[in-house]
C-alpha cells in the first residue's frame, strides 16, 4: 500500500514520488536515524557470512510502519541515495504488492510488471513461479535495487528475492515479514516534532508557523506525527489562507474518534474527515467516488464518467484535490491522478456510509462506458480516412476523440495498468457483465492495433481469461468456445500443446452448445494441429478429416484446400505417401478452383516433395515442373527459385549433370543473388 509522503515539494507532490522529467526533487524531512541504521543495516554480517558461507541471495532491508507513517516515501528516499553512490548501476526496479483494497496483489502480475521494467516480455499465460523465475534469472547478472512496496506476508516477497548477493532488496510493511531469515525491520512511527513544523511549514509558508510555533507542534502531536495527516492539515490551511493553525487543531480535537480504528489510526482519520467535510458537496461525492477508480488511478475522464459531470469540471476538482493533499499527479499535460494508498480504505468506507449503493453502481456503469467510447476511439483513429469506423468517431463529443494514431497509442500506453485494472474490476463486479464484455472487447482490439498481437499477448491471454469468466458465470456457450480459442492459441504459441489440447476440446464442447459451426469446425481443426505438434500423426489425421467433413458440408472451400493440406502434411510426417499425394493434390486443385495461384503452386511443391520421398524421381520432375510454372504466373520468384534447385537436384539423383546445371543457373538469375540461392538450396536439402 503506498502511503503519503514524509514532505512535500509543493502542495501537489510529495516526498518519496517520482517527480515530472525536469523537476526539481522533493525535500526529505528527518528519519536521518531511521537512514543511518537502514544503510548500517547493508553492511550488516548475515548468517551466512557468520556461518563462513558467501550470502547466496539479496539482502533484505524491511522498513515496517502503518498507513499514513511515510514508510514508501522513506524507502524511496533510502534507494534514492543509495543510487547516488554508484554501487547499483542497474538501477531501481518497483512495485506494489497490495492493491488499494489491502488484496494481495498476484505474483505473476507482479513478476509481469517487473519484467516489463527489465525489458522482458514474459511468455502469455505463464504462472507466478515461472514469472518470478524469469525475474530472478534477469537479476542474476545486475547490481540493481529492488522496492518491494506494501507486503503482506513474506509468501509475496521470497518468489522475487534475486539470488545475488550484489543486488538489495527494500520492501515496506505494516509489521515483520516472518518466514525470510536475516531480516530486521526499521519500524518507524511518527515524525519528530521539528521534522513534521517544517513539512507544514513547506506547504503553507514559513510566516504562520513563526507566527505561533507552540500551536504548530501541537498540530504535530494532534496529527500523530504521521505524514499523510500532516499534509491532510496543510492542505487545507493553503486553501484557508485566513484560518490560523489553532483553527485547524481546534476543529482535528473536536472531530469524533470511530471506537472501531485502531489508536494509531484516528489521526490520519480525523485529518481525513476535516477534508472531506469542508468540501462543497459536489466535490465531496466525486471525492468518495474516486474509491471506485480502477487500481485508485483517475483522470479526468474517470471522474467526469463517477460523478457525470463536464470534463473540465472533473478535472478542476481533481487540481483542487492535489492541493488539499487527497490526491496525486503525475504532471503530465494530461494527467493521472492517483489516490494515495492510506486513504483509500477512508474513501471506501465513507462511501458505503454515506451513499446509496444504487447510486455507486450507476456511478460505476457511467465510468465503465465513457472507458468503452474512449477505447472504441483509441482503435477507430487508426482506421483510414472515409472508413466507417472514422465516420462513427467524428460523430463523437471533440472529449472523446484523439488527434491522432500517435497520441491515441500514448493514451493507451499510458492508462494500460488503469484499463486492465478496470477490466478485473469489471468482470469481478458480476453486476455488469454486459458492459464487462464490452470494455475487454474494445481493450482487446485497442491494444491489438496499437501494440500488435505478439507484443500485446501477455495482456491479451488475461483479457481472454475475462471473457471466459463472464461466459462460464452466464453460460455462453458462444462466448465461452470464442475464449477458450483464443486461449488455447496463445498457449500453443508458446509451447504448451497439451494444455492448449484441453482447451481446443472444450471449445469443440462449448461450440457443439452453441451450435456454432464456424467455432466448432476451427476447434477440429486446431485439435488436429496440437496432435501434430506432439508427434500423433494418426489422431492429428483423423481429427483433420472430421474438420475437412464438416468444412464440406458448409461449403467453404478456401477451408477445404487448406485442410487437405494440413491432412497432406501429417500423412507425408507419418510416411503414408499415398494418402499425402492425393491429399496434396486434392488441395492444388481447391486452390485452382478458388484463382489462389500461389498457394496452388505450393501444394504442387509440396506433391512433387511427397512424389520424391515415394522414390518417384521422374513423377516428381513433371509435379516440380508443373510447380515452377505456377509460381512463375504467381510473381512468387523465391518459391519459384526454390523449386528450381529442388529440379538441380533431382536431375544431379537421375544422373543428368548439365540440366542441374541449367535449373542452378535459373534460380541464381531469379534470385540474382547466389548467397541467396545456395541459402534456399540448403533449406531445400534439409527438407
Amino acid at each position: 500500500m503506498t502511503d503519503q509522503a514524509v514532505d512535500t515539494s509543493g502542495p501537489a507532490k510529495a516526498a518519496g514520488t517520482e517527480e515530472p522529467s525536469g523537476a526539481a526533487p522533493p525535500r526529505f524531512f528527518g528519519r536521518e536515524r531511521e537512514l543511518k541504521a537502514l544503510r548500517a543495516d547493508i553492511e550488516r554480517a548475515g548468517l551466512d557470512t557468520l556461518a563462513g558461507r558467501k550470502a547466496a541471495r539479496a539482502r533484505v532491508l524491511l522498513i515496517a510502519g502503518r498507513p499514513g507513517s511515510g514508510r514508501t516515501a522513506l524507502a524511496g528516499e533510502l534507494t534514492r541515495r543509495l543510487l547516488s553512490t554508484g554501487d547499483h548501476p542497474d538501477g531501481l526496479f518497483r512495485a506494489r504488492l497490495t492493491e488499494l483494497g489491502g488484496t494481495p496483489v498476484p505474483t505473476e502480475r507482479t513478476a509481469r510488471e517487473l519484467l516489463d521494467q527489465l525489458g522482458i516480455t514474459g511468455p502469455p499465460g505463464a504462472d507466478g513461479d515461472e514469472l518470478s523465475q524469469l525475474v530472478r534469472e534477469a537479476l542474476a547478472g545486475r547490481r540493481a535495487l529492488l522496492l518491494l512496496d506494501g507486503a503482506v506476508d513474506a509468501e509475496q516477497v521470497d518468489p522475487l528475492l534475486p539470488d545475488n548477493p550484489d543486488c538489495l532488496v527494500v520492501a515496506t510493511s505494516e509489521g515483520p515479514l516472518t518466514g525470510i531469515p536475516d531480516v530486521r525491520p526499521c519500524t518507524i512511527g511518527g515524525l519528530d516534532a521539528g521534522s513534521a513544523v517544517r513539512l507544514l511549514a513547506r506547504i503553507i509558508g514559513q510566516v504562520r508557523i513563526t507566527v505561533d510555533p507552540r500551536t504548530a507542534e501541537t498540530l504535530a502531536e494532534e496529527c500523530g506525527g504521521l505524514p499523510a495527516a500532516l499534509v491532510l492539515a496543510g492542505g487545507w490551511l493553503a486553501t484557508h489562507p485566513m484560518a490560523s493553525v489553532a483553527d485547524v487543531t481546534k476543529q482535528l480535537r473536536e472531530l469524533p474518534d470511530d471506537p472501531e480504528q485502531s489508536t494509531g489510526a484516528r489521526p490520519l482519520a480525523r485529518a481525513f474527515r476535516l477534508v472531506h467535510d469542508s468540501l462543497p458537496p459536489a466535490a465531496a461525492r466525486i471525492l468518495r467516488l474516486l474509491a471506485l477508480a480502477p487500481a485508485g488511478l483517475a483522470d479526468a475522464h474517470t471522474a467526469s464518467g463517477l460523478a457525470g459531470c463536464s470534463v473540465s469540471a472533473a478535472r478542476t476538482t481533481l487540481d483542487d484535490f492535489v492541493a488539499l493533499g487527497l490526491l496525486r499527479s503525475d504532471g503530465a499535460d494530461e494527467p493521472q491522478y492517483e489516490v494515495p494508498g492510506c486513504l483509500a480504505p477512508l474513501l471506501r468506507a465513507l462511501l458505503e456510509t454515506r451513499d446509496r449503493p444504487a447510486e455507486n453502481q450507476l456511478a460505476r456503469a457511467r465510468m465503465l462506458e465513457r472507458t468503452v467510447r474512449l477505447l472504441q476511439s483509441c482503435r477507430a483513429v487508426t482506421e483510414p480516412e472515409g472508413s466507417a469506423a472514422r465516420r462513427k468517431l467524428a460523430g463523437l463529443p471533440r472529449s472523446l476523440r484523439f488527434p491522432g494514431p500517435d497520441a491515441a497509442a500514448a493514451w493507451l500506453r499510458s492508462r494500460r495498468p488503469a484499463l486492465l485494472a478496470s477490466a478485473r474490476i469489471a468482470v469481478e463486479d458480476g453486476e455488469l457483465d454486459t458492459l464487462a464484455r464490452r470494455l475487454v472487447a474494445a481493450l482487446v482490439r485497442a491494444l491489438a492495433v496499437h501494440q500488435g498481437t505478439e507484443a500485446a499477448a501477455p495482456e491479451l491471454y488475461g483479457l481472454h481469461g475475462l471473457v471466459l469468466a463472464v461466459a462460464e458465470r452466464r453460460d455462453l456457450p458462444r462466448e465461452r468456445a470464442a475464449a477458450l480459442l483464443n486461449l488455447a492459441d496463445l498457449d500453443a504459441r508458446t509451447g504448451r500443446t497439451r494444455e492448449a489440447l484441453t482447451r481446443y476440446r472444450a471449445a469443440l464442447d462449448a461450440g457443439r452448445a452453441a451450435k456454432d459451426p464456424y467455432a466448432i469446425g476451427r476447434a477440429m481443426e486446431s485439435v488436429g494441429g496440437a496432435y501434430a505438434e506432439l508427434g500423433d500423426f494418426q489422431r492429428a489425421s483423423d481429427w483433420y478429416g472430421r474438420a475437412l467433413a464438416q468444412r464440406l458440408t458448409q461449403g467453404e472451400r478456401a477451408d477445404e484446400a487448406r485442410l487437405y493440406g494440413r491432412l497432406g502434411a501429417v500423412h507425408t510426417y507419418a510416411g503414408r505417401y499415398g494418402e499425402a499425394l492425393r491429399n496434396w493434390r486434392a488441395a492444388a486443385a481447391g486452390y485452382r478452383r478458388l484463382g489462389d495461384v500461389p498457394a496452388q503452386a505450393r501444394a504442387l511443391s509440396e506433391a512433387a516433395r511427397v512424389q520424391e520421398y515415394a522414390g518417384r524421381p521422374r513423377e516428381s520432375l513433371r509435379t516440380c515442373q508443373e510447380a515452377v510454372h505456377w509460381a512463375g504466373q504467381a510473381g512468387d520468384v523465391r518459391l519459384q527459385a526454390a523449386l528450381e534447385l529442388r529440379l538441380a537436384d533431382t536431375f544431379d539423383r537421375l544422373g543428368d549433370p548439365a540440366a542441374a546445371r541449367l535449373h542452378r543457373g535459373l534460380a541464381d538469375r531469379l534470385l540474382g543473388e547466389k548467397g541467396v540461392a545456395y541459402e534456399i538450396r540448403s533449406a531445400v536439402s534439409e527438407n
